[in-house]
Formats: C-alpha cells, sequence, structure tokens
C-alpha cells in the first residue's frame, strides 16, 4: 500500500501578480492594478490542486527561511499536502512576476531562488518518498541534473510525468522515462526541434520518436490530445469563460498524474490507474474549471466542482 497517491517534485514559488490592459512592450512602461501575492511555483501548485482534488499528495522542493517560504508552507498545509519533503534554507524562496491581460492570458518571469538550489543530493536523501507513491510529477523549474536524478531513483512500476516548463531539449534517459510528457505547443516545437509540421498529431508523433512512452498535447480551450506508439485520441475540454489562466497547466497535469495512479497499491493493483485518455478527460475539466477563477492556486477546484462543471467521475 502506497503512503500517497501522488508526490510531486519542483518549484515552490511566490506569485506577484499585477493586472494590465495590456502588457509593455520593449522599453515601454504601463500601469497596472494593485498587486496581489499568492502561492504558486509549478510543483507546489501541482500539489494543492491535487490535494484539492482529493488526492492524498506529498511536494519535494526548497523553499527560503524567509516569508514567502512560510507563505508557502502554510498553503500546501492548509491543502492538505504533506510537506515533510520540502527543505527550507540555502536561498531566498523563489518568486515568480505575473501580468494578466483582460483576456485572462498571462506573461510569466521567474526568479529560481531556493528551487535553483534543489539538488540531486536531496532527491537522493528522499528516496525513501520516491517509493511511497505510484506516480510522481516533475516539472523544469528546478535544474535539469534533479529531474534526471528523479528518474534515475524511481522504482520498477512507478510511473514518471514530466511537464517540462520552461521548456528545453532533454536528455534522452529523461525522455524515455515520460509517461506522459505533457506539452503545449511551444514546448513541443522547443524539445523535438526542427519542422514539426501543422498538427497537434504531427507534434506528437515527433515527441514520440525521440523515447517518450507517451505524450498528452494540451490544446487549451480545445482541451487535448492523448498520444502512444498505438496511435492518438483527442480530448474534448468544457467551454467557460475564462477570467485567468495562471495555474490551469498545472491543475491539468496534477489531476492527470493523480488519475493514472487511481487504484495502484490496492488488493486490484496498479492497473487500476485510469486509463491515459480517460485521465486527460478528467484533466481537462478540472484545467477549464481552474480558468474561472482569479489567481492560481486559490482557482483549483475541488472534486465536486469538477463534477458540477462538466459531469465527469471524481
Amino acid at each position: 500500500m502506497y503512503d500517497y497517491d501522488l508526490l510531486v517534485v519542483g518549484s515552490a514559488n511566490a506569485d506577484l501578480v499585477i493586472g494590465v490592459e495590456r502588457r509593455p512592450g520593449a522599453g515601454e512602461t504601463v500601469l497596472g492594478s494593485d498587486l496581489a501575492l499568492h502561492p504558486g511555483g509549478k510543483g507546489a501548485n501541482q500539489a494543492v490542486a491535487a490535494a484539492r482534488l482529493g488526492a492524498r499528495t506529498a511536494l519535494l522542493a526548497r523553499v527560503g527561511d524567509d516569508a514567502h517560504g512560510r507563505l508557502l508552507l502554510d498553503s500546501q498545509r492548509e491543502a492538505g499536502v504533506d510537506t515533510v519533503g520540502v527543505l527550507v534554507g540555502g536561498a531566498p524562496t523563489g518568486v515568480a512576476l505575473i501580468t494578466v491581460d483582460p483576456s485572462g492570458d498571462n506573461s510569466i518571469v521567474v526568479s529560481p531562488g531556493a528551487n535553483g538550489r534543489l539538488a540531486p543530493e536531496d532527491i537522493r536523501s528522499a528516496v525513501s518518498l520516491l517509493h511511497a507513491s505510484p506516480v510522481v510529477s516533475v516539472q523544469l523549474e528546478i535544474p535539469l541534473e534533479t529531474v534526471v536524478e528523479v528518474a534515475r531513483n524511481l522504482p520498477d512500476g512507478t510511473r514518471f510525468v514530466l511537464n517540462p516548463s520552461p521548456p528545453r531539449p532533454l536528455p534522452a534517459e529523461l525522455l524515455a522515462a515520460c509517461d506522459p510528457l505533457i506539452v503545449n505547443e511551444h514546448e513541443a516545437r522547443v524539445i523535438a526541434g526542427g519542422d514539426l509540421g501543422d498538427s497537434p498529431e504531427d507534434w506528437a508523433r515527433a515527441l514520440l520518436a525521440l523515447g517518450p512512452r507517451s505524450v498528452v498535447v494540451t490544446l487549451g480551450a480545445e482541451g487535448a490530445l492523448v498520444a502512444t506508439a498505438e496511435g492518438g485520441t483527442r480530448v474534448p475540454s468544457v467551454k467557460v469563460d475564462a477570467v485567468d489562466t495562471t495555474g490551469a497547466g498545472d491543475a491539468f497535469t496534477a489531476a492527470l498524474a493523480w488519475k493514472l495512479g487511481a487504484g495502484a497499491g490496492t488488493d486490484v493493483g496498479a492497473d487500476a490507474g485510469a486509463e491515459l485518455a480517460e485521465a486527460a478527460a478528467y484533466a481537462a475539466r478540472v484545467g477549464a474549471a481552474a480558468v474561472t477563477k482569479a489567481g492560481a492556486q486559490v482557482s483549483f477546484p475541488t472534486a465536486d466542482e469538477v463534477a458540477s462543471l462538466g459531469g465527469g467521475s471524481r
């Protein structure tokens, strides 16, 4: 029996958010709304999103010994995330500077801070956590060598989910561990390089040729594409009025990762985990629910809210 349904390894940031009528161009200054401070970071976001859906979730991350770090720890614990793997100190807590325009689209600049000090030796020291969950979800707001170390230390049978954001070329060893690799169009083009063709199906085929066991291409309001060596399946989203897209991708990834591990470690075994297309369909509803509210973690829905929105399983 696993101690957790999902382990998230990744970043924890303080999000500094300003609403703007339009994002400034080079050398330009624009006025914005009052500054809002929210707990964020792709790793912390995913952990809160999964816990809010009902998953037993743990986070492995690093924050600073400062007010922002305490904010992040408090938000994780309030959501029900186990913070036994969160290390404190070594650098200031990471910060994300976010502008949001009236359409809900956002631009983000991240100062990694303590996230950049989450080192491979920290992963080796926390190897017991890697054995405590059927699924481990990781992003790229921590050092790439640390992400590779996670993949190297996973026990047989543990599923490795990677959202390569911010994107960069990835080593073959890491790509081969992904099941799935979750990307949007921009991330797909950075990772695969060259001309990927015009359709999500083309992007997925190019990525699968690099070694992942499966690929999920997120398509915003159009849902997602799930692809394996056997073929691809389009997964629809739910039509909603978007208020703020901040954190929506994290909510999607968390929901998908949790659903993939559902039932693992119980009497019926790991094969009871939801199929990838089913997990992605649920995740698309979670992502749609998240964009109907402002902010990242504060926008993440409960399972009941997702069910009322999309009518899907919990």
